[in-house]
């Protein structure tokens, strides 16, 4: 094989580039995943569709926040029951 039959290397980005993901707060996310048409809430982990596509991009203390959120929510859901 010579060199140019070789598959080419994706480059790296330089060293403090590359984002840094939080990855301390494990997610909420069940596997029960609808997200309810009149609570915009999803029907497993009760998180809206935006903190669900955001969880991935959060800090740490968003996550948290996102987190004491669903205890809330979840005590709504529960009273309502």
């Amino acid at each position: 094989m010579s060199d140019t039959d070789t598959p080419r290397r994706r480059r790296r980005r330089r060293p403090g580039t590359t984002p840094r993901f939080d990855t301390t707060v494990p997610s909420p996310c069940i596997g029960v995943c609808w997200l309810d048409e009149q609570t915009g809430l999803c029907d497993g982990c009760l998180r809206t569709g935006e903190e669900i596509r955001d969880w991935i991009i959060m800090d740490r203390a968003q996550k948290l926040a996102v987190l004491a959120q669903l205890a809330q929510r979840r005590l709504l859901r529960d009273q309502n029951a």
